[in-house]
């Protein structure tokens, strides 16, 4: 453990992305603001990510252009120039973020330990957090805060919306009609799900629960396509809102949401800063680790038979971290898993209190 005399006077957290990742800083950041609120605190962060984490009160953001090259590193010197933090929370397991690292000058330099420090992240450091193993992101960020002395969480991910994010959730949302937001896709296209299947849940969740759906992601063309082809199997009326909305307005929907269906992505997570369950989809990824926090009991998990059927070994002998993103391992969940975790969460959301 790293003891201070006093609360440091600045800290420094770099987590660059993905969206999801930065959701499980929020809460490490409400900690810290509960325990040393005097503490300046300044967070290194992507650029797309900071157009959501930015809203965050009571801290410094600067940005970084993963787009840019050399063009990021540049500005960023500039940006940090004649700045010395007392802390820096190296939070990413990347080389490019480790790169950064070396632009933020920092007294104590906390990485993981030796055993998770991947990418050569044990050379940007100068101190380590307790080895820990099989652990789910987020309390693997709290363990960061462990090694600074605080044990005590503040699981909070609450963000001020501006009002036009809540105006724009509300005209979608304008009642207390149920409603199933479908995120369809990840970024990673091996964690996709089949198009008809997802129609398949959207014509349960319409028919027998009397669901509003609304479909929401990105602006990309693989995203469109794949919302189009769910228009063609649903059968079924929904709103289709891919591409038409920005970070805050789908926070603002999610807040307004009864449930979230997707597949392991950035919505996933927040979903869990909304404060609604998550109906997640796991074969390429291992819910225990990247799951959604508070809703894993919610999700689909057939990791433990993608690894059988893609790797020929059992989930437990497989890295923590390992990633199963072969084609065709989703289709290792079926609808009607889905389904018995969806009519599950509805019935227990309509018993009273």
């Amino acid at each position: 453990m790293i003891e201070f005399a006093t609360p440091p006077k600045s800290l420094c957290i770099l987590r660059l992305s993905a969206i999801g990742d930065t959701c499980h800083v929020v809460p490490v950041i409400r900690t810290l603001q509960r325990h040393w609120p005097n503490t300046h605190l300044t967070w290194v962060i992507g650029q797309f990510e900071a157009r959501l984490m930015q809203l965050l009160p009571g801290v410094e953001f600067i940005t970084v252009d993963k787009r840019a090259g050399l063009g990021a590193t540049r500005t960023l010197r500039h940006a940090l120039r004649g700045r010395h933090f007392d802390v820096l929370l190296h939070l990413q397991l990347s080389l490019r973020a480790s790169l950064v690292s070396a632009l933020l000058p920092a007294r104590v330099r906390l990485g993981f330990d030796r055993a998770r420090a991947r990418e050569l992240q044990w050379l940007f450091t100068n101190a380590r957090v307790a080895a820990r193993r099989d652990e789910h992101v987020l309390d693997s960020f709290f363990g960061f805060l462990e090694a600074l002395g605080i044990s005590q969480r503040v699981l909070s991910w609450d963000l001020p919306l501006p009002q036009s994010a809540h105006d724009y959730a509300a005209a979608l949302v304008p009642d207390e009609q149920p409603t199933l937001v479908v995120s369809p896709c990840s970024s990673h296209t091996a964690r996709n799900w089949r198009a008809d299947r997802y129609a398949a849940v959207i014509r349960h969740a319409s028919e027998r629960h009397g669901m509003r759906i609304i479909l929401c992601g990105g602006p990309t063309a693989r995203e469109r396509a794949l919302g189009a082809e769910i228009a063609r199997h649903a059968g079924v009326p929904f709103h289709n809102q891919i591409g038409r909305d920005t970070l805050p307005q789908l926070l603002a929907l999610l807040g307004r949401a009864t449930a979230l269906l997707t597949p392991d992505s950035g919505p996933a997570h927040m979903a869990t800063m909304a404060g609604i369950p998550v109906v997640g989809l796991y074969a390429a990824t291992r819910l225990q680790r990247s799951g959604p926090y508070l809703s894993r009991q919610w999700c689909v998990d057939r990791y433990e038979a993608a690894a059988q059927r893609f790797r020929g070994r059992s989930a437990a002998a497989l890295p923590w971290a390992e990633k199963i993103e072969e084609p065709g391992v989703m289709d290792l969940i079926e609808v009607p898993d889905v389904l018995e975790r969806l009519d599950a969460l509805l019935r227990e959301r309509a018993v009273p209190g």
